[in-house]
């Protein structure tokens, strides 16, 4: 089959949405399918383009055997919402010059956000006389409002017509979670339009690991109980909780815990700012790992943080994070309510905290450094079962080609 990937974003970007894309560009190569992917120059997260890319309007390349096609971008790094429109409809426009360089296509993958790339791929659709596949990833612009991201009333009508007319265009739609599944559904798309396209894990490159004493020792924890983030340092995901949390086990003198974040965004250096106006000892920050470097840290790792801010629009989410943590035999503190808790309580493998509450998170990071080995081993090992069964990248590219079969039927019908 032949399958064009149309995403703002891909690596060697760092993130959910570009993890999710390669490897899953990857396995259908694998399984003989053709695949272009069309996207960005790099821009993510700090707004710039890299060097090798400036000045440059296209560029073709194979980047771990994937053809890439990119165009430009106006990368906004933080600035207004104005120009974050502008970035995003920048490349909602220069992708239809990779478009037209691309072979001809048997299904378009478009992945939102940003919403406005659905332009692109349902006019490429119709170029290439190709199915239109919609991959939401995050209910825009509900999300955005609900975020205060967004507030212009008319910027919000406008994206809201978009949205339901892209959600009726589309041949079908991919869903990040149940909960946006459940969304479509109320949105009066049929059940078999409507397919599961989560966020998982390389089950091979992710596994349980050896520790390394030299990284501990370079990271002052050695000796500690390490509960790790790692991550975008965002809004959403309410750190300012941890850091008071981990005030509270400080003042209790538990110096056998430490926290380790890893990561960056737009809320890092006020996390940063924070953890050292409170004097915090027992917190050590570490700048953005490449993938290929994350099992290392999940050696060196007892219980991984996964947190959210206590709002609705959570109730749906799965950090993408969550994975890649049990696939290496180490449970999750999923400090959040909704579709990740009852994953995770249901498979058994991880502890629950309530979200944006340090003390009751304090006291599960403290139940956990307390825990027996006994009941240790079992939470990891339920955990990297649970992620081999349902969440391996073969699994999820199983279930994709299931869903768009359909596509390959029509195809030797039509020869």
């Amino acid at each position: 089959m032949r399958i064009i990937l149309l995403s703002e974003n891909f690596p060697p970007e760092v993130g959910a949405p570009q993890i999710r894309l390669y490897e899953v560009g990857k396995e259908l190569i694998a399984r003989g399918h053709q695949v272009e992917v069309l996207t960005a120059f790099p821009h993510h997260p700090h707004g710039e383009i890299p060097e090798e890319y400036k000045g440059k309007f296209y560029q073709f390349e194979h980047y771990d055997g994937i053809p890439v096609h990119r165009t430009w971008i106006y990368p906004s790094p933080k600035g207004s919402f104005i120009r974050r429109l502008a970035s995003y409809f920048s490349f909602t426009f220069s992708a239809f010059y990779s478009v037209f360089k691309a072979k001809q296509a048997d299904v378009i993958i478009c992945t939102s956000p940003p919403l406005f790339l659905g332009i692109t791929g349902y006019i490429a659709s119709k170029l290439k006389r190709a199915k239109f596949i919609f991959n939401v990833a995050d209910i825009w612009p509900e999300s955005a409002v609900e975020l205060g991201i967004l507030k212009n009333g008319t910027c919000i009508r406008f994206a809201e017509k978009l949205e339901q007319f892209l959600y009726k265009k589309a041949w079908k739609i991919a869903t990040a979670t149940e909960g946006i599944k459940e969304y479509m559904l109320k949105q009066g798309k049929n059940e078999k339009d409507v397919f599961l396209l989560p966020n998982g894990v390389n089950t091979d490159q992710f596994t349980p690991g050896k520790e390394n004493a030299e990284k501990l020792e370079s990271l002052n924890l050695t000796g500690k109980k390490v509960f790790t983030f790692a991550g975008r340092m965002g809004y959403a995901q309410a750190l300012d909780s941890v850091l008071k949390a981990a005030k509270l086990i400080q003042e209790r003198q538990l110096d056998h815990i430490g926290f380790l974040f890893i990561g960056d965004g737009p809320e890092k250096q006020k996390i940063v700012d924070m953890a050292k106006e409170m004097d915090l000892r027992n917190v050590t920050f570490h700048d953005p790992v490449p993938v290929s470097e994350m099992p290392d840290v999940y050696a060196i790792t007892d219980f991984s943080l996964v947190t959210l801010k206590n709002i609705d629009l959570f109730k749906g989410a799965r950090p993408s994070k969550i994975f890649p943590a049990l696939s290496s035999g180490v449970p999750v503190i999923f400090s959040g309510v909704g579709e990740s808790e009852d994953l995770i309580t249901y498979n058994k493998c991880g502890i629950i905290s309530e979200p944006e509450n340090p003390e009751d998170l304090a006291e599960r990071v403290i139940e956990c450094a307390g825990m027996s080995e006994e009941d240790y081993k079992e939470l990891s090992w339920n955990g990297r079962r649970f992620v081999e069964r349902e969440y391996s990248w073969r699994s999820i590219v199983d279930d994709l080609e299931e869903n768009i079969k359909e596509e390959t039927v029509e195809l030797f019908e039509s020869c």
